[in-house]
């Protein structure tokens, strides 16, 4: 009887040990690729930190390619007015005259009346508006027109600039009917090409021979 029940029970033990489930077996890691593995994700982080130690995070631009746009400045500068003489020219050379409209004639105003033949003087009355004196040698002459015998003659004084005077020449009357002019101007008497000189009225306008005489033989 004790070795029956000692066989049932031995019996249970393996049925027991059978149902029991072994201890799962754990794989053995494989080395070689994990040392492939590892070596790889080095070789992709020293990649990456190459590329960017070559790209730099910004790239400067050249001084030779920018544009510079300069901003203008516009100052204006007002000419001063000239007053009770427009037009006038401002320099003020050595032997210049000017004149006023309304005396320069002293006698013999335009489009005066003669005789044929006549004898007459004709006085203008002008003003030394230059830097140089008129002295010795300075005298009116002959310019164009109808000359009507007039000779030229010399100043009777000397003229200190600013200083007036009034200047005559000694003229016939043409014999035949009609409208005469005669033009006049100065001269310095240096006998070059430059030595007439001229003159502007003292309202501005400018003349290169504004000295004349106008009549009408009837």
């Amino acid at each position: 009887m004790k070795i029956k029940m000692f066989f049932i029970a031995w019996i249970g033990t393996l049925l027991l040990a059978a149902c029991i489930p072994a201890t799962p077996s754990v794989p053995t890691p494989n080395i070689a690729l994990i040392n492939t593995a590892a070596a790889q994700t080095v070789m992709a982080n020293f990649t990456l930190t190459a590329k960017s130690a070559e790209t730099p995070a910004s790239t400067p631009t050249p001084l030779d390619s920018i544009t510079i746009t300069p901003t203008l400045k516009i100052t204006l500068t007002l000419a001063p007015t000239q007053i009770g003489n427009p037009g006038a020219t401002q320099i003020v050379r050595c032997d210049e005259y000017s004149w006023d409209d309304t005396t320069v004639d002293v006698n013999v105003p335009d489009n005066t009346q003669m005789t044929a033949g006549q004898s007459f003087v004709k006085t203008w009355k002008i003003k030394n508006s230059g830097t140089c004196t008129w002295g010795t040698g300075y005298k009116i002459i002959y310019s164009s027109g109808d000359q009507m015998s007039g000779q030229p003659q010399p100043l009777p004084l000397p003229v200190a600039p600013g200083q007036e005077i009034e200047i005559s020449v000694n003229f016939i009357a043409p014999t035949k009917l009609g409208l005469y002019s005669s033009t006049w101007t100065l001269d310095n008497g240096n006998g070059t090409v430059y030595s007439h000189f001229f003159g502007s009225n003292i309202q501005g306008t400018e003349h290169q021979k504004p000295l004349y005489v106008r009549i009408v033989v009837k």
